[in-house]
């Protein structure tokens, strides 16, 4: 029997209802994303468990370990079950473990309902990629990856506007942003729920270039099978390139405004404002970007250009680490424009990798996207654990001169992803004359 909310087309939808179902992954990963953010209420949350900055550390990243675990399961459920049939379900326990956030009294508390949270909210977003990947043609993929982005990035904003309005209005009560959390994900959850659907299984294992135009390039009565995707060296090329990529990524969400205070001695105030532009920018470089790469169908050059602009950028933030008096307005210029040049990269990136994904296998999109999830939080992990103790033995530059090694590493690995450099040009006209058909 069937489950009501996991509602499955046998028809590829067009128009305005392909762009509902994917506004609604889109919000998915946003509120997700939301779920898992704690940083506006550390402070008080120090304070009121009696608990250091270093066991925090800890505790957050023995959660991101679990996290990592559950998205590379979830991705190989999604696939096996379906992408609504996963997602709502999980979605609803996730709002319930915000409330459960409530329960916590001390440390131990706080590590359990951190492991749960992020394990439950691990596998379900684990669906929201695969998603955007279903219900977005390749004319225009790059653009909805965009937008898919945006939840991580986007969660931040909404997290910390949220508490700012209403903390003081709950005597400064960090409990109450976990019960806000939970009751706008509910609701949330059920607007996505009475909106959103999944392709059949016979219309996932389709590569879709336009609404109307698919092809079928499997053959449906033999099971998908792992060997298919990971024999590929395109594939592996993204796997360890964007691991290299997400170094300095995670170390600037992480540690942006860590970084600029300790290492340039400004104001917690002023870095913020700084980090304020670098995500500004990068979030219009994702839309704008991907809709060229889009109209353009070239996925390789616009990462490339974004990486080798990055890594430029970033050679320079580092020496600017180094030197005293350098003004706020530089190094808004400098964040921005690093922001913008990572916006660059990924958005054509994770077209890239969906399409190469894609070639090898469109039914194994849930696979390789929770492999996506499983490195983008083990490099999440490794941040927490590794970063501050290189910091402490050496300073900040040092580290910055590392994650620039990495990004710079990405560059070859770009050599071995498919699909082309340069538009092809235009088939010629066709002219037909008495029967005949000339070019």
């Amino acid at each position: 029997m069937r489950l009501s909310y996991a509602r499955e087309l046998d028809e590829y939808p067009t128009g305005a209802r392909r762009m509902k179902i994917l506004t609604m992954a889109v919000l998915a990963i946003l509120i997700g994303s939301y779920e898992g953010q704690i940083a506006p209420v550390v402070p008080l949350l120090l304070k009121d468990l009696d608990m250091s900055l270093a066991t925090y550390g800890a505790v957050s990243g023995t959660a991101a370990v679990a996290g990592a675990i559950a998205s590379i399961l979830g991705g190989r459920l999604t696939d096996r079950l379906g992408r609504v049939r996963l997602l709502i379900p999980l979605m609803a326990l996730t709002a319930i473990c915000c409330f459960g956030m409530t329960l916590v009294h001390s440390p131990r508390d706080l590590l359990i309902a951190r492991i749960v949270l992020a394990f439950v909210d691990g596998v379900a977003m684990a669906s929201t990629a695969p998603l955007i990947r279903d219900f977005s043609p390749r004319m225009g993929r790059a653009q909805a990856f965009g937008f898919w982005t945006w939840g991580p990035v986007g969660a931040n904003f909404l997290a910390a506007a949220v508490a700012g309005w209403t903390l003081p209005i709950f005597d400064n009560s960090w409990r109450s942003q976990f019960v806000i959390m939970g009751c706008f994900s509910l609701v949330i959850s059920v607007v996505i729920a009475l909106n959103i659907a999944d392709l059949s299984p016979e219309l996932r294992a389709r590569i879709q270039h336009t609404e109307r135009a698919g092809t079928q390039v499997v053959d449906l009565g033999r099971p998908p099978r792992l060997r298919s995707l990971f024999s590929r060296p395109n594939i592996w090329a993204h796997v360890v390139g964007i691991s290299l990529w997400l170094v300095l990524y995670i170390t600037l969400s992480l540690f942006g405004q860590t970084m600029l205070v300790g290492a340039l001695g400004i104001s917690s105030a002023e870095a913020s404002t700084i980090m304020a532009a670098f995500w500004s920018l990068n979030l219009i470089t994702l839309i704008v970007t991907g809709r060229l790469s889009d109209r353009t169908q070239l996925r390789k050059p616009f990462s490339l250009a974004g990486t080798v602009a990055a890594v430029l950028v970033t050679a320079y933030l580092a020496v600017s680490l180094g030197q005293e008096g350098v003004s706020t307005g530089t190094l808004m210029v400098i964040g921005a424009l690093l922001g913008g040049s990572l916006g660059i990269a990924y958005a054509p990136w994770m077209a890239n990798y969906s399409e190469d994904a894609e070639d090898a296998d469109p039914r194994l999109q849930g696979t390789a996207w929770g492999l996506f999830g499983f490195l983008s939080k083990g490099i999440a992990v490794i941040g927490l654990l590794v970063i501050p103790h290189v910091v402490e033995a050496t300073n900040w530059q040092t580290w910055l001169f590392v994650a620039l090694g990495c990004l710079v590493l990405f560059i070859p690995a770009i050599l071995l992803f498919n699909g082309p450099w340069r538009r092809p040009s235009p088939a010629p006209a066709t002219k037909v004359t008495a029967g005949k058909a000339e070019a």
